[in-house]
């Protein structure tokens, strides 16, 4: 298997559990009747496979050759620099009437960014 066949691999599975979890986790608490306690882990179930999906791409970066780990550390830069200012900029925008937004969109925000530096590094060093 390659390098890239195994990420991929070991990142479907844990995004795999990861949606098993989320959907577990939502029915669960719909059902309603749980205590406190169990509706605090079943809300943070979901959590135990996010885990595994840092770990996972913690691993992937670790193989990767030098070349590929200095266009993945501009693009993270980008991804980190770029969400800070657009959400620090809707956060103002929210002084004058615009919506409240979910915390949950900070993260895809941010991984559409590292995408786009993954990109742009890529077409810099060819």
């Amino acid at each position: 298997m390659t390098k890239f066949g195994r990420y991929a691999f070991e990142l479907g599975g844990a995004l795999a559990a990861y949606i098993v979890c989320l959907v577990l986790s939502l029915r669960l608490l719909s059902v309603g009747g749980q205590g406190e306690l169990m509706r605090l882990a079943l809300t943070l179930l979901p959590m135990l496979p996010g885990l595994a999906i840092c770990w996972v791409i913690l691993r992937g970066l670790r193989r990767l050759d030098e070349l590929a780990r200095k266009i993945q550390l501009e693009a993270i830069g980008v991804a980190f620099a770029g969400t800070a200012l657009i959400t620090f900029s809707y956060g103002f925008l929210e002084n004058i009437g615009l919506p409240s937004l979910s915390m949950f969109v900070v993260w895809p925000l941010m991984a559409g960014l590292w995408f786009v530096g993954t990109i742009i590094g890529q077409l810099r060093y060819r």
